[in-house]
C-alpha cells in the first residue's frame, strides 16, 4: 500500500512543503520539445505522407493509404446502432444534459447607443473549423468526445473534426458512437503530434482548422503548445486532479471519500488526489479506507503510484486554513463534501469544477452531470475556465459613428494621436472632426 504525503496546516514548514507538493511541469523537456518539433516540421513538409508514416511508425496502423485513416459517417451511425440499450440509453442521456447545459452558455451580443448617437457593441460569431483531439485505443474516452464537440456544435461550429489514434488499427466502438451522436463531420485515425500538427497546418486530405481542443499524452501537449498562434487551442492540460474536502462530520463516510480519491489516482501515475480535512480522526479512517480499497481495483498499481508521487492527506485547523489551501491548490476538482456547501463555496475563488454535498462525486461531472469535463490543471483554474460555448465563438467589436456623432471623439483622438507622435492617426481624425454637416 502506498504510503501518502501528510501535511499539517500547523507545521513550521508547511507552506514550503505545499508548494513542493503541486510543482509539476509536463512540457519543458527539452527532449520532448525537439522530437515534437521534428514531427511538426516533417508534417508541414511533407504532408499526408508524413502523417501516413507517423501513424504507422508508433501506433502501427495498418492503413496503407491516407483514405483508409478516414473513417465514414455510415460506419460512426452502425457503432451507435449497435451499442446495448442500456449503454445507448446512458450515452444519449449524457449527451442530451451536455446539451442542455452548453445552450445556457451561448452569447447573443450587445449593441447599444451613445450620448453621441453612436452605435456601438459586440458581435459573437461561431469559428468555421475546430479540430478535437480524443485518445484512442481500446481504453479510450467517448465522454471526452461529448465533452469537446458538443459545446462546438451549440456554438454553431460549420465544422468539427475529430482526431483518434488507433495503435494497431483498434478503435472503441463507444468513441464511434459518441462521434455520431455528437454530430462531428469528420472522423480520422491518427493521433500524437502529428495529429496536431495537420489539424494546424493542413495537408492535401486534412483542412486545416481554426482551433484545437481536447486531452492528449505529454507529446499531444506539447505540439498543442507549439502551433499556438497559427491556431487557437483551448488548454494545456496536465494530468488530472482532485481535492476533497470533508470536516469530520458524523456521517461522513470514509469508504465514499477513499474512493473518489482513487478515481482521479487510477487515471494516470502522476494524476493528484488530495485530502483536506479539520479531523485527525477522519484522516486516519480514510487512510485506512485507501487500503482497502485499492484491493478491489483493477488499476491499484496506477492509483499506488499516483498517491505515492503526488496524493496528499492534509489536516488544518479550521474551515478558514482548508478555504485557503483549497485556494492555492486551484484544484482542477474539487469536492466539498459538507452538509451546506454554499458556506464554503461563497469562499472559493480558484477551482475548475466544485461538486457540492456528499451525493455528488467528480465521476458523475466527469459523465452525465451536463457540465463540462474538460477542465483547468496544475493551478491554471486561477486563471482559466472549463471548455464552454465561448471556446468555440470569437467576438468583433462594432462602431458606427454618425456625422455628427464623430465630432466629438474624433477630435479626442485627433489630440490623443498628436501626444503620440502618429500624425497619420491624427490626420485620419481630423478630416472627419473638420468636415462640414451635411
Amino acid at each position: 500500500m502506498p504510503t501518502i504525503t501528510r501535511l499539517n496546516s500547523q507545521d513550521e514548514n508547511f507552506a514550503s512543503q505545499l508548494q513542493n507538493l503541486l510543482a509539476f511541469e509536463t512540457v519543458t523537456d527539452k527532449a520532448l520539445v525537439a522530437t515534437v518539433d521534428e514531427i511538426i516540421a516533417q508534417v508541414r513538409t511533407k504532408g499526408d505522407a508524413a502523417v501516413l508514416a507517423l501513424t504507422q511508425q508508433f501506433d502501427k496502423h495498418p492503413a496503407k493509404t491516407m483514405d483508409e485513416l478516414f473513417i465514414g459517417a455510415d460506419q460512426l451511425k452502425s457503432a451507435f446502432d449497435a451499442l446495448d440499450d442500456e449503454v445507448k440509453t446512458a450515452l444519449e442521456l449524457s449527451a442530451a444534459r451536455i446539451f442542455a447545459f452548453h445552450e445556457y452558455q451561448k452569447e447573443s451580443g450587445f449593441r447599444f447607443v451613445d450620448a453621441l448617437g453612436n452605435t456601438l457593441g459586440q458581435k459573437v460569431t461561431p469559428l468555421d473549423r475546430v479540430g478535437i483531439y480524443v485518445p484512442g485505443g481500446l481504453a479510450s474516452y467517448p465522454s471526452s468526445v461529448l465533452m469537446n464537440a458538443i459545446p462546438a456544435k451549440v456554438a454553431g461550429v460549420g465544422d468539427i473534426t475529430m482526431v483518434v489514434p488507433a495503435p494497431n488499427g483498434e478503435l472503441n466502438p463507444l468513441v464511434l458512437a459518441a462521434a455520431h451522436l455528437a454530430g462531428v463531420d469528420t472522423v480520422i485515425t491518427i493521433g500524437g503530434a502529428q495529429a496536431v500538427a495537420a489539424l494546424a497546418y493542413g495537408t492535401d486530405s486534412i483542412q486545416a482548422v481554426d482551433k484545437i481542443t481536447g486531452p492528449g499524452n505529454k507529446y499531444v501537449a506539447a505540439a498543442k503548445r507549439a502551433v499556438f498562434g497559427q491556431v487557437g487551442i483551448d488548454m494545456i492540460a496536465g494530468p488530472s486532479e482532485v481535492l476533497v474536502y470533508a470536516e469530520g462530520q458524523a456521517n461522513d463516510n470514509a469508504d465514499w471519500i477513499a474512493m473518489d480519491l482513487l478515481s482521479q489516482a487510477e487515471h494516470d501515475t502522476v494524476a493528484q488526489a488530495i485530502f483536506v480535512t479539520t479531523s485527525q480522526a477522519q484522516l486516519e479512517a480514510v487512510t485506512q479506507a485507501i487500503d482497502a480499497a485499492l484491493a478491489r481495483l483493477p488499476k491499484a498499481d496506477i492509483a499506488c503510484q499516483a498517491l505515492l508521487n503526488r496524493g496528499a492527506l492534509i489536516l488544518v485547523k479550521d474551515r478558514t486554513e482548508a478555504v485557503a489551501v483549497i485556494n492555492q491548490v486551484a484544484p482542477e476538482h474539487l469536492e466539498l463534501l459538507l452538509d451546506e456547501p454554499e458556506l464554503v463555496e461563497k469562499d472559493i475563488r480558484h477551482a475548475g469544477a466544485i461538486f457540492m454535498g456528499r451525493y455528488t462525486p467528480e465521476a458523475i461531472g466527469d459523465y452525465c452531470a451536463g457540465s463540462n469535463h474538460v477542465l483547468p490543471t496544475s493551478g491554471t483554474a486561477r486563471f482559466s475556465s472549463p471548455l464552454g460555448v465561448y471556446d468555440f465563438t470569437k467576438k468583433s467589436s462594432l462602431i458606427y459613428c454618425t456625422q455628427a456623432g464623430s465630432q466629438t471623439l474624433a477630435k479626442t483622438a485627433d489630440i490623443l494621436a498628436i501626444q503620440e507622435n502618429l500624425k497619420a492617426h491624427a490626420l485620419s481624425a481630423r478630416y472627419r472632426h473638420q468636415s462640414k454637416a451635411n
